[in-house]
């Protein structure tokens, strides 16, 4: 008797939709997806090793342990595992890693739909800085950022790129079906890269956020006046109720 494989994933995929349409109530739906490893994609987007802000570079130290623990999980089931480290290709020139990425066949990626753009629910017009005395957005070692942050091992089969035409090719050539992604920061790089959220949604990738595996650049002095993860929290929302799903980390380490 033939044994069914269970699926190496479970994901719980949390949005959110409006019903009416128009009508401004919106609902919170939670809906599970069961996915093989090797039809999945993991990208780090721009886990720097520094950042221009004190703060920023703290949390994303943080974060980049705990990823990196999701990472070597996931690896071990077949996730293609993308580095997206934007600013830093020179410094893997030469790895096999980057090489992979930089002699893929590029594939056309279809017209890209048009899609409401809603404004963010929080001002980061200051760029999001909420260190006190707030940091120097210009400083004269720009940019502050050389490569990934150290905590986050590549290896082989991995991929490195921050280009949006280049990790649409890999999807799309290995047959992979979903997009998950973590990484810095939601409201600026994840929702706007050209590998990001908004330019793969537009290209019909299925895409979903690490929702606890990310930070804003938010300053808690700004509107709407909340605690700076009361603002992660306002834009992983909007990011829910406009463009892609949600998942929490403990479906890939589980």
């Amino acid at each position: 008797m033939l044994v069914a494989t269970p699926p190496d994933f479970t994901l719980h995929l949390r949005s959110w939709t409006e019903a009416p349409a128009g009508s401004g109530r919106w609902e919170a739906m939670e809906r599970a997806v069961e996915i093989p490893g090797n039809r999945l994609a993991l990208l780090l987007c721009d886990v720097w090793d520094h950042h221009w802000c004190r703060g920023a570079e703290a949390r994303c130290a943080v974060l980049a342990e705990r990823m990196a623990r999701v990472v070597e999980a996931v690896r071990r089931k077949g996730v293609q595992i993308i580095h997206a480290p934007s600013d830093c290709m020179a410094f893997y020139a030469g790895t096999p890693q980057r090489a992979m990425m930089a002699n893929l066949t590029i594939l056309d990626p279809p017209p890209a739909r048009a899609m409401p753009d809603p404004p963010l629910p929080i001002d980061d017009s200051d760029m999001g800085c909420d260190d006190d005395p707030p940091c120097d957005r210009e400083p004269p070692d720009w940019p502050p950022w050389t490569r990934q942050h150290a905590a986050i091992r590549i290896v082989d089969g991995d991929a490195i790129s921050a280009d949006g035409a280049e990790v649409f090719s890999l999807l799309k050539s290995r047959g992979i079906d979903r997009l998950l992604i973590m990484g810095v920061h939601t409201n600026m790089c994840v929702l706007n890269r050209s590998f990001a959220i908004k330019q793969m949604t537009r290209w019909y990738v299925d895409c979903a956020l690490v929702r606890d595996l990310t930070d804003t650049m938010y300053n808690h002095r700004m509107r709407p006046f909340v605690t700076h993860d009361e603002g992660t929290a306002l834009v992983v929302e909007h990011i829910e109720r406009h463009w892609c799903p949600t998942l929490l980390s403990r479906d890939l380490v589980a």
